[in-house]
């Protein structure tokens, strides 16, 4: 497993796209104070993960984006893809080349890719767990960390033999799943406590229900009844109509009737009292 390139753009002091091609034996990389030298180191290190600020030589995460220079703006995001030689299969990757791609924005957003496909931190932190390539193996030995490792802990200098030995991986997947384990008995409480708040409620609630049932059953039923009266009521309102109505039909045949023999009567006074006048 080798580094075959680092890409970095608005990472630190590399504000335009810097490529860097590593090939087979010892690389250096010299330069005066101030020229970049470490800002590399930051990268491979950044790129793997790396969550803290002061293990970058930062006060904050977002001083990892290039800040602005005399002529330059400061850019909104860092961007940093490291290439690896998989052709070995040390990592469980199927694919010959592996690159790692991190980004970050001022906003404090992070992306993380493994072969442009968009991925959390804790896959990039299983992808290289046990290789001694992740950002807490000790493929990256800055100055002073000899001295540590010499002086660490037990506990400590366990976690490294852990590392060498690629067990680390195991004790990350046993500590996992304890943690999901724990989660799981903490929700089955939870579940618990729920369904005996429910058992509690399923009395008051099913006396409620039968109540409503009861109100919608009389509801309908004082519906149904009151139909039945407005139907009752139309057809009487409907027969009396009828019967007034038939009574005005008489009583018009008897006006019309009426009518007809005082005119008739009227016509023999007309005729007599001409008959009258004719005599005289």
């Amino acid at each position: 497993m080798l580094l075959k390139s680092l890409e970095l753009k608005g990472f630190k002091t590399f504000p335009d796209k810097t490529v860097l091609t590593f090939h087979n034996g010892i690389t250096a990389v010299v330069g005066p104070n101030g020229s970049g030298k470490s800002n590399l180191c930051d990268a491979v290190r950044w790129v793997l993960g790396e969550q803290s600020a002061r293990a970058l030589r930062c006060t904050k995460m977002e001083d990892v984006i290039f800040g602005g220079a005399p002529g330059r703006k400061p850019l909104g995001f860092a961007e940093v893809t490291l290439e690896i030689d998989n052709a070995g299969r040390e990592l469980p990757c199927d694919a010959d080349t592996v690159s790692v791609t991190r980004r970050y924005y001022r906003s404090g957003e992070s992306e993380y890719r493994i072969n442009n496909s968009a991925v959390r931190l804790r896959d990039v932190n299983e992808l290289f767990m046990d290789t001694g390539l992740g950002r807490d193996g000790y493929s990256m030995i800055g100055q002073g960390c000899i001295d540590g490792i010499v002086s660490a802990r037990s506990e400590d200098r366990r976690e490294i033999f852990e590392e060498a030995a690629g067990i680390t991986r195991f004790r990350y997947r046993k500590e996992d799943a304890e943690r999901r384990l724990a989660q799981a008995e903490e929700n089955l409480v939870r579940l618990h406590d729920i369904l005996s708040e429910l058992e509690g409620r399923v009395g008051p609630l099913k006396e409620q229900a039968e109540k409503a049932k009861r109100y919608l059953a009389l509801a309908e039923e004082k519906k149904r009844i009151e139909i039945g009266l407005w139907v009752a009521m139309l057809r009487k309102s409907g027969r009396v109509l009828r019967e007034q109505d038939d009574k005005i039909l008489i009583a018009k045949n008897q006006h019309d009737a009426a009518g007809q023999a005082v005119d008739a009567l009227e016509g023999e006074i007309e005729r007599a009292f001409q008959d009258s006048n004719a005599c005289a």
